[in-house]
C-alpha cells in the first residue's frame, strides 16, 4: 500500500497512481483511513523530500504498524515499487 503523506493540495497537484493521501494531521488523529488494514501490511510512505514520511513512519510505528518503508518522494516510489 502506498501512502502520500503530503497535504491534500500537494496530492491534488500530482501523486503516485493508487496512492492514498493521509496528511500528518490525519495520522496524528488516528489514521482512520487505515482502519482494518493489517498491522504487518507493507506501507510505503512518501512526501516531497522524505522528511514528513519519516515522521509518519514513527507515528504509524507507535500505532502498531510494523512493515514501514520510507519511499522518499513520488519519483523514487514510481521507480522502485511500480
Amino acid at each position: 500500500m502506498i501512502i502520500d503523506v503530503r497535504e491534500p493540495y500537494e496530492y491534488e497537484a500530482g501523486h503516485v497512481m493508487g496512492a492514498l493521501n493521509i496528511p500528518p494531521a490525519e495520522l496524528m488523529a488516528g489514521a482512520k483511513k487505515l482502519d482494518g488494514v493489517a498491522k504487518d501490511t507493507e506501507l510505503i510512505l512518501y512526501c516531497k523530500s522524505g522528511s514528513r514520511s519519516n515522521v509518519a513512519i514513527q507515528i504509524l510505528r507507535g500505532m502498531g504498524f510494523t512493515n514501514l518503508v520510507n519511499g522518499i518522494n513520488a519519483g523514487q516510489v514510481e521507480k522502485r515499487y511500480l
